[in-house]
C-alpha cells in the first residue's frame, strides 16, 4: 500500500480550511498516492497520457467541480477546486492539465456563454469523463497576442465554415468537442467543433521533453462546416477566451504548489538519509538553507492562493490578482524543483525521484496560460495604468 503524503503546512493553514475542504483534499491526495504515482513515471517516459485515470478523476468530482449540480457537477467552492488541482499536480502537471482544461477551458465557457441546450448536451457527459474537451485559442504564429488570430469563420445559410489552425492544444486529438475561438466578421466568437466533423483534423505533437504524460495537438480546420447551433451565443470579443484563461490560471496557481510540495518532500527526505562525510547531508548549512528557502516560498504561495480563492468565492476577485498568483507560484515551483535537484545530486535526474519530471513539466507551465513575462505586464499595466505590451 502506498504511503500517505502528509503535506507541507508550516503555518497551520489546515486550520483555515473547512472540514469539507480538508476532506476533499485528503480524498484526492489518497487517489494520487494510490493511482497516479505508481504509474506516472512509466507514462511520462513512454510519452503517453494515463487515460485509465479519467473515470477516477471524474468520480472524485474534479471535472467542472465548481459548476452547478443540475448539470452533474459537484457545486464545490473554489478552495475545494484549488486543493484538487494542488493534489493532482503533485502527481503530475499533465494530469492536472487534463482536468483544468476540461473544467476551466471547456466546461466553464459552455456553462457561462453557451445556450441551455448546449449546457444540457455537454456538461453532464464532460463531468463524468464520458466525453473529453479541448480549448483552441493559441495559433502557430499567435500565442501571447490572441487578438491577432487568423482563424476565421464565415456564416452560411446552414451555419458557419471554419478555416485555420490551433497549436499546443492539450487533449486535442482525444477530445470529443473543441471550444474554438475564431473571427467572425472581424469579431472573436466561440464555436463548438465536434470530433468527426468533415474538415476538422488533429495531429499530436511529438518530441516533447516536457508534459510528456499529456496529449498535445495541433488542430486544423479546412472548410470545416459547423451547424448554427454550435456557436456560443452569449459572448463576443476576446473577453470570452480571456475569461476562460482566468479560470485555468486560477487552477494552475494552486497546482504549482503541488509540484513544489513533491519536490520539497523528496529533497527533505533524501537529505535526512543521504550520508556524506559521515553524516546526513541535512546537517550541512547550505542544504538547510536550500530547504528553508523552499519551505518559505511554498508557505507564501499557499497563503496567496488561499486568499485568492476566498476572493473568488466572494465574487470580488480580479483577473490581475490571478496573474500575480500564477506568475509567482509557477516561478516558485520551478525554483523549488531546481533546488531539489541540487540536493539530490545525480540521483535527482533519475525516474526514481519525481524532481526532474516536475522540473521539466514546470518549464511548460511557466509559459502556458500566459507566459511569466505577459503576467508581469498584466500586473504592471494594472498598477501603473500604462500598457507596455507594445
Amino acid at each position: 500500500m502506498a504511503s500517505q503524503f502528509i503535506g507541507v503546512d508550516y503555518y497551520n493553514i489546515e486550520s483555515l480550511l473547512s472540514e469539507e475542504e480538508r476532506m476533499v483534499r485528503d480524498v484526492v491526495r489518497r487517489f494520487v498516492e494510490e493511482k497516479v504515482l505508481p504509474i506516472i513515471e512509466d507514462h511520462y517516459m513512454a510519452g503517453t497520457f494515463p487515460d485509465e485515470l479519467i473515470p477516477h478523476i471524474a468520480g472524485l468530482g474534479v471535472l467542472g467541480a465548481t459548476l452547478p449540480e443540475k448539470y452533474g457537477c459537484a457545486g464545490a467552492n473554489n478552495i475545494v477546486y484549488g486543493l484538487m488541482n494542488q493534489e493532482l499536480e503533485r502527481g503530475d502537471s499533465g494530469v492536472r492539465s487534463f482536468a483544468s482544461v476540461q473544467s476551466g477551458l471547456v466546461m466553464y465557457p459552455i456553462f457561462k456563454y453557451g445556450s441551455e441546450e448546449q449546457r444540457q448536451k455537454w456538461l453532464p457527459v464532460l463531468a463524468t469523463g464520458e466525453k473529453i474537451g479541448c480549448f483552441g485559442l493559441t495559433e502557430p504564429d499567435h500565442g501571447s497576442d490572441p487578438g491577432s488570430m487568423v482563424t476565421k469563420a464565415v456564416e452560411t445559410d446552414n451555419g458557419y465554415v471554419l478555416n485555420g489552425a490551433k497549436m499546443w492544444i492539450t487533449n486535442g486529438s482525444v477530445a470529443d468537442v473543441a471550444v474554438v475561438w475564431a473571427k467572425l466578421n472581424g469579431v472573436v466568437r466561440g464555436f463548438l467543433v465536434e470530433k468527426g466533423t468533415p474538415g476538422y483534423t488533429t495531429t499530436d505533437m511529438k518530441g516533447k521533453h516536457s508534459l510528456r504524460a499529456s496529449v498535445t495537438s495541433e488542430l486544423v480546420f479546412s472548410d470545416c462546416e459547423i451547424p448554427k447551433e454550435n456557436i456560443l451565443p452569449n459572448v463576443t470579443g476576446l473577453r470570452g477566451p480571456l475569461s476562460c484563461l482566468t479560470q485555468a490560471r486560477y487552477g494552475i496557481a494552486w497546482g504549482a504548489i503541488g509540484s513544489a510540495m513533491a519536490c520539497y518532500d523528496a529533497a527533505l527526505s533524501y537529505a535526512k538519509t543521504r550520508i556524506q562525510f559521515g553524516k546526513p547531508i541535512a546537517s550541512f548549512q547550505l542544504v538547510q538553507q536550500k530547504l528553508v528557502r523552499m519551505l518559505t516560498e511554498i508557505t507564501k504561495a499557499q497563503l496567496l492562493v488561499l486568499q485568492l480563492g476566498r476572493l473568488k468565492d466572494a465574487g470580488t476577485m480580479r483577473f490581475t490578482q490571478v496573474s500575480l498568483a500564477k506568475r509567482n507560484n509557477v516561478a516558485m515551483a520551478l525554483e523549488c524543483a531546481r533546488t531539489a535537484r541540487t540536493i539530490l545530486g545525480a540521483n535527482g535526474i533519475t525516474s526514481e525521484y519525481p524532481v526532474m519530471r516536475h522540473m521539466a513539466n514546470l518549464e511548460s507551465v511557466y509559459t502556458y496560460e500566459g507566459t511569466h513575462d505577459i503576467h508581469t505586464l498584466i500586473i504592471g499595466a494594472d498598477i501603473t495604468g500604462i500598457e507596455a505590451y507594445a
